[in-house]
């Protein structure tokens, strides 16, 4: 899990490489000036006045324009404000399994789990006749107490808006030792290449440009809070049918800058699920 004060390093690390990257341009459109100035020199004894206007007039207009950008881009000194609470006492779950677990649910009737955070209460109901193997994954997962005191390790902003959750560690590598099918891929709402809001559905590691990678999908699920454009690929299993305030909330505060060694955009609340149920619908 991605401590505030670890967020807080990963700002001023970040800082400080676009501080350096800046030093880095200016110190390189000097070497540019001077030897444009040298070049020019020549020029200019040979009669080529109208080159020096152009050249330095377009180098002037970069430079300013640069230093237009960066002082109409001010860089936050540190994270926004978290909205969430501390996290309840325990430890995430280091629990692995050979194998996926004997079907146990009841597939004639929906399941609801619900998921205690530190940003408050959500609540997903899921379609187990159309996706009961995953149904059953999470029934046995959150039985087992696996999702507990897990955080959710990453908030997606831009192009797909998306908060990942499901790894223990937190570094999005992790899952329970087995994998379970894709189902569902033909659902009528993905239609359009579009995951739409409220859907919760199974992270894997497809490939499509080599086609591999099916049926991959572990212990990681993704909750879209914005319409999102996505390849049908990944399994839908459910709906937010209680506590979309809940990841707005998450969304508004937004993420961290990428973690150099990952690439993930953990978010800036720090969303953490205390317990994890999940239970059949009752009519």
């Amino acid at each position: 899990m991605v401590s505030k004060d670890q967020r807080r390093r990963q700002l001023a690390r970040a800082k400080w490489e676009r501080q350096q990257a800046r030093r880095f341009d200016r110190a390189r459109k000097g070497r540019r000036l001077r030897l444009v100035l040298s070049v020019l020199l020549v020029l200019l004894i040979a009669g080529g006045v109208t080159a020096f206007v152009v050249l330095t007039g377009d180098d002037d207009t970069n430079d300013e324009a640069s230093d237009a950008e960066a002082t109409s881009s001010p860089e936050p000194e540190e994270a926004p404000e978290d909205p969430c609470e501390e996290p309840a006492p325990g430890e995430p779950s280091d629990q692995q399994w050979d194998a996926e677990p004997e079907m146990s649910v009841d597939t004639g009737v929906d399941h609801v789990m619900r998921l205690a955070t530190t940003c408050g209460d959500i609540e997903i109901t899921m379609d187990t006749e159309a996706a009961p193997h995953t149904v059953n994954s999470f029934a046995f997962l959150a039985g087992e107490g696996y999702f507990d005191h897990s955080p959710c390790h990453r908030l997606v902003t831009e192009g797909i808006y998306v908060l990942q959750c499901g790894d223990p560690q937190g570094t999005g590598q992790g899952g329970p030792g087995y994998t379970i099918p894709d189902e569902n891929l033909d659902a009528p709402e993905l239609e359009g290449g579009v995951y739409p809001a409220g859907t919760v559905a199974m992270a894997n590691k497809y490939d499509p440009s080599a086609d591999t990678g099916r049926d991959t999908g572990g212990s990681q699920f993704f909750l879209v809070y914005e319409d999102s454009p996505l390849p049908p690929d990944y399994t839908p299993f459910g709906k937010v049918t209680g506590g979309m305030d809940v990841l707005e909330t998450i969304a508004a505060t937004g993420a961290a800058p990428a973690d150099p060694t990952t690439g993930t955009t953990a978010p800036y609340a720090t969303v953490v699920i205390d317990e994890a149920t999940v239970e059949p619908v009752n009519d």
